[in-house]
């Protein structure tokens, strides 16, 4: 079967850009519960807005060194969601503060050539008890900043990374490079937020439907056959007796 990229719309703050979200077939909405964020929520206002999502959408509560009490508050409001720790928490944290919950773990890569200083099998493996590893960039403020790191620097087929079923692009992506992205890692899911930012915030619903579009165009393009890039040779007779 071929694989569909799955599409994280996160820092949604207004019920309708969730709408927007759902209806051009997001499979996750992200709720940032950090409060020097210019998309935070409370849990409460987390909570009304996870109770307008249809079925079968996720929401996703994103913590930045969050204590527990801060965990439980979100749960205690959207208690189905998936949790997604983007700060600076050790797998132990992440694992304590989850509870057994399954958990996306950010990481965040350094731009331009660091990236590649990044070892991101050890932070794999250091990270196994996650659901996910999501692949950010490191900026100030934890994310959220338009800012992408080099897609070249890792070997996206290592199999210890598992990408098309555990890893998530994010980090600047917008409707123009998210096709690139997918072609590139082929990951379990891509998440934008300032991607599809009318302003700080604020949602645009035509940029919206434009990067679920191209993420589908990309699916559609790698499940295509791959025409030869010659064509067959025909085997040489072989010369008359």
């Amino acid at each position: 079967m071929p694989h569909r990229t799955r599409i994280k719309i996160c820092g949604l703050t207004r019920p309708s850009d969730l709408h927007c979200a759902t209806a051009a077939g997001a499979d996750a909405v992200g709720f940032v519960l950090y409060p020097p964020s210019v998309r935070a929520l409370t849990p409460a206002q987390a909570g009304a807005l996870a109770r307008l999502l249809p079925p079968f959408i996720t929401p996703v509560l994103l913590y930045v060194n969050p204590s527990a009490a801060e965990v439980q508050a979100g749960l205690a409001e959207v208690p189905h969601a998936l949790l997604q720790f983007h700060g600076d928490e050790s797998p132990a944290q992440c694992q304590a503060l989850a509870q057994g919950r399954p958990y996306l773990r950010a990481a965040r890569i350094p731009l331009g050539a660091d990236a590649a200083r990044f070892d991101l099998l050890e932070y794999a493996e250091q990270h196994a008890g996650a659901q996910a590893l999501l692949l950010d960039a490191q900026v100030p403020g934890y994310g959220g900043a338009g800012h992408s790191f080099d897609w070249t620097a890792f070997d996206w087929s290592h199999p210890a990374l598992n990408a098309s079923s555990r890893l998530v692009l994010s980090g600047g992506l917008t409707p123009a490079n998210v096709a690139d992205g997918v072609r590139l890692l082929r990951p379990w899911a891509v998440d934008v937020s300032s991607g599809v930012e009318a302003g700080r915030g604020i949602k645009c619903p035509d940029l919206i439907a434009r990067f679920v579009a191209a993420v589908r165009l990309a699916d559609t393009a790698l499940a295509a056959p791959q025409p030869l890039t010659s064509p067959p040779s025909c085997p040489t007779p072989p010369p008359p007796p």
